[in-house]
């Protein structure tokens, strides 16, 4: 029986993980898949509370005990410069050592895009986003701050072994799901040097590889190709920064935040499965958030721990629910949140 860590954390993420839990129940109904889930409190409320973000030796227990963390969102501004959700969140990311972080870009249904003739075919690759590098490693400094000689240093960290090993995950992946081709895209005509470290390891680990095409593009113009002809990616990936910003305009592609799902992972480890949105203060606890999201993101957390078929029923059930506008309002659909997961459960049951 696998284990699953459950932390529905701040906001909005406590509506949509009660939804995420009820679909999980509602696939263990219906397959007899066992899996066992344990709630942890960590977040505002308990900080505000106690002091703790994460408390002392949990990164140990998450790894000796737990299958899979499932994360609901994080953030709240009773929190000065959301402390606890930084400790929370980077810990696990960097304390597990959680690399790849695997977006799906995936099209439900047509109506979802903002491009037009746009079909669920064209739209459908996974971005691989370096996770524990570059820029947001922390590295950097003021000097003069709060002068009109205020200089301020942000350092960008890529080394051989963190771009080598995400680079390497993703032509894993790309065989896995049977892609031929994998993309890079760096900016290594500004970027001198980090990404030519990047340019140079990319055509080192492609050689292992040969049977998949490699195809580079610097992340401007990636942005634009997204747009103008998303089919002809399959797998793309590239470091944290650019990562970070490609993947959400990818979200709004698919149909916005509130379907996106995203991954964690350390291949050798425990892993984290997050839906993309944050915590959304003002809308917590007033039934209004999109739970797809969170759903979608059960289904990549069910998969990757070897539930193909059960991913695939959350998969179905969603795209049912948005075909028949069975969605929250952000989507076009007259649901609430409670709803709309109960809307998913149905699908689910339907299938069986």
């Amino acid at each position: 029986m696998k284990r699953i860590a459950v932390i529905p954390g701040d906001g909005i993420g406590i509506d949509v993980t009660r939804e995420a839990v009820k679909v999980i129940e509602t696939i263990t109904q219906v397959t007899g898949t066992r899996v066992e889930l344990v709630h942890f409190d960590y977040g505002a409320e308990k900080y505000l509370r106690e002091g703790i973000s994460l408390p002392e030796g949990m990164l140990e227990t998450f790894r000796r005990e737990y299958d899979a963390i499932f994360l609901g969102a994080l953030g709240d501004p009773r929190v000065p410069d959301m402390k606890h959700a930084a400790d929370i969140l980077f810990g696990l990311r960097f304390g597990l050592d959680l690399f790849a972080n695997v977006r799906p870009i995936k099209l439900l249904h047509p109506k979802l895009t903002p491009l037009k003739n746009c079909t669920e075919k064209d739209l459908n690759f996974t971005v691989v986003r370096e996770n524990t590098e570059d820029m947001y490693v922390g590295i950097g400094g003021f000097f003069k701050k709060n002068t009109d000689d205020e200089v301020a240093i942000q350092e960008s960290i890529n080394t051989r072994k963190g771009v080598e090993r995400v680079i390497e995950f993703a032509f894993k992946l790309a065989e896995a799901e049977g892609a031929t081709t994998l993309t890079m895209s760096d900016k290594s005509n500004a970027l001198r040097y980090g990404h030519d470290l990047w340019q140079r390891v990319f055509e080192i680990v492609g050689k292992r590889y040969p049977h998949i095409k490699q195809n580079h593009w610097y992340i401007d113009a990636l942005s634009m190709q997204m747009v103008k002809k998303p089919s002809q990616f399959k797998v793309v990936v590239t470091s944290n920064v650019f990562g970070d910003i490609v993947t959400d305009l990818g979200a709004q592609l698919q149909g916005g935040l509130g379907l996106a799902a995203s991954a964690n992972i350390n291949p050798n480890g425990v892993c984290m499965f997050e839906p993309v949105h944050g915590s959304a203060p003002k809308y917590a606890g007033k039934n209004v958030a999109n739970p797809f999201g969170a759903i979608l993101t059960v289904q990549l957390m069910l998969e990757h721990l070897g539930y193909k078929t059960e991913g695939r029923l959350i998969e179905n059930a969603v795209r049912h629910c948005i075909v028949e506008d069975q969605t929250t309002q952000d989507l076009g659909g007259p649901l609430s949140t409670v709803e709309a997961g109960n809307a998913v459960c149905h699908a689910i049951r339907a299938q069986a």
